[in-house]
């Protein structure tokens, strides 16, 4: 079952295309990534199917209600977590926690913000303002309130910005329980260790997907080949090696070179006059997500200066 399915989701904002007619397909209880660089459409597209944004031109629909004429019903159902800490600093967590459950009309409220406090763990800080916490807090305080009304979707917008690994790595223990409960989320991210945490990644630039599908599956699409090299000298061989047009990307991990390129026949005879050199050891290296995902950004990017 598909818990978002949409075609042509377009959206303006007067003569710039934000968000160019995509399709995007989201299973229930399913775990997509939604990946690309700054101003790529991820926020537009996610304000979109939570119903804040009315799309310019779409068909299709989210947690079966229609995409363009449904907007309050998806609402009721869809948990948004926005990129910036949106609550009240003055306020308790607690405090903040009863709000929310005010607005949704939950009852009985007492018990709900329990539940809320309990589910995320924040119940032994319930009486802390929520200004004096530090950003994991206040994630995970903000992700209390998001799943409070038992959403069906959960939408979230790089919520894991300025944290550190070890509230990241709680929140997204906390994200699995709630798809193993049933619920789906669509996350946006720049982290490529969080993208592999998720069960589908949908990789966007300029309004356009690039890529959609499982790691396995985006590698293999992709075929980018990669060598590794070690040695003396590394700095004046990555000069030497970025010059060669076969060559996509060198760079640098730990004191080895990465270095990738679009055709494998292609890689191996441009770098043979190096291999030939004692000083260096080459071998076969595993091409990661972020090597693909910045080759998909260099062709997108090639295509549109070629215009």
């Amino acid at each position: 079952m598909n818990v978002i399915d949409v075609s042509g989701l377009t959206k303006r904002f007067g003569d710039k295309t934000v968000v160019d007619n995509i399709s995007l397909r989201v299973r229930q209880s399913e775990i997509v990534g939604f990946l690309g660089p700054n101003g790529s459409g991820k926020t537009t597209t996610i304000r979109m199917l939570c119903g804040l944004l009315n799309p310019d031109a779409a068909t299709g629909s989210c947690l079966g209600f229609d995409i363009n004429r449904d907007a309050a019903q998806i609402k009721r159902q869809t948990g948004y977590m926005t990129q910036r800490f949106s609550f009240y600093e003055d306020l308790t967590i607690e405090e903040n926690l009863d709000f929310v459950a005010r607005l949704y009309d939950l009852r009985p409220r007492r018990q709900k913000v329990d539940e809320a406090l309990a589910r995320i763990g924040l119940h032994a800080r319930r009486k802390q303002l929520a200004g004096s916490l530090s950003g994991g807090w206040k994630q995970r305080l903000a992700l209390a309130a998001c799943v409070m009304h038992q959403p069906k979707l959960l939408l979230l917008d790089e919520p894991t910005a300025g944290v550190d690994p070890q509230a990241r790595r709680e929140f997204w223990d906390a994200i699995h329980t709630l798809s193993d409960e049933g619920v789906t989320v669509l996350v946006s991210t720049h982290y490529m260790d969080e993208a592999e945490r998720c069960h589908r990644i949908v990789y966007i630039m300029e309004g356009e997907i690039l890529a959609d599908g499982t790691i396995p599956e985006l590698l293999a699409q992709t075929d980018l080949p990669t060598l590794e090299v070690r040695g003396e000298g590394m700095a004046a061989l990555r000069a030497q090696l970025e010059r060669l047009p076969a060559v996509g990307q060198v760079a640098p991990f730990g004191e080895a070179l990465h270095v990738t390129g679009p055709d494998r026949n292609a890689l191996l005879g441009a770098v043979a006059p190096f291999r030939d050199n004692a000083a260096w050891r080459w071998t076969e290296g595993e091409t990661t997500l972020e090597d693909v995902f910045i080759h998909l950004m260099r062709r997108k990017r090639g295509v549109v200066d070629a215009r």
